[in-house]
């Protein structure tokens, strides 16, 4: 199952950026606008994590991290605090009323990711350490599947363990020659060229109309797995 977040943000435009690059690293997301409605939302989903805005109506961000902190079903949930209040005794507040992380805006939506897996690594260890990720692209270890976009992507035992190692290790180029040491063997004697055609079939599973293509091929090096291929 994906890990699920809950976003308590009343700016429109903001809670659809947090939507879009959450949805894209592969979490199922819900929404609040205010905080009382957090609070409702919070007990019926029971998210794996909560991005919570400081400035909401109805109840403050400070008052919602303060009464998930004491509900049974959420109390350690782990909370990012999202605001514009950016001085280090706002900080220390935010911090001292529940919060894990505290991100001021404006912020970069790739730092923001980095900290929600952070966060969501030390909450949850075991699960996150079987999850691969890369934007819309999970592979789940224990259940041996990949998806992307909500799509299941067909893999040969090959191509799993040609994807696993590149996600493994983002965007590093690895060469031919180290491909396949990694995912064939050392002790295996197999046409550099070999890898090639791997990489062809699991392009081609993986880019299913006009998405993005995450392998990147660099001239006279290899080939690397990495966001920010166009």
């Amino acid at each position: 199952m994906k890990p699920k977040v809950l976003i308590i943000e009343d700016e429109a435009a903001i809670s659809m950026l947090l939507r879009y690059n959450l949805e894209r690293e592969g979490y199922d997301v819900s929404e609040a606008q205010d905080g009382e409605e957090a609070l409702i939302v919070a007990v019926e989903r029971k998210p794996d994590l909560v991005v919570l805005d400081w400035m909401l109506p109805l109840l403050s961000g400070i008052e919602v991290c303060r009464r998930l902190r004491r509900l049974p079903d959420v109390r350690n949930t782990p909370i990012i605090m999202l605001t514009a209040r950016g001085e280090e005794a706002d900080k220390v507040r935010g911090l001292n009323s529940g919060a894990d992380d505290y991100v001021t805006k404006p912020f970069s939506p790739s730092e923001l990711m980095a900290r929600v897996r952070a966060v969501m690594r030390r909450a949850r260890p075991g699960a996150e350490a079987e999850l691969l990720r890369c934007n819309d692209l999970v592979m789940d270890l224990a259940a041996h599947r990949v998806r992307r976009a909500e799509r299941d992507i067909h893999l040969g035992p090959t191509e799993f363990r040609l994807l696993r190692y590149l996600l493994e290790h983002p965007s590093r180029v690895f060469s031919r020659e180290q491909l396949l040491d990694a995912v064939w063997g050392a002790d295996i004697y197999v046409e550099p060229r070999t890898v090639d055609v791997h990489i062809r079939r699991l392009r081609k599973a993986l880019n299913d109309g006009p998405q993005q293509d995450l392998i990147r091929t660099v001239r006279s090096a290899g080939y690397a797995l990495d966001s920010a291929t166009a």
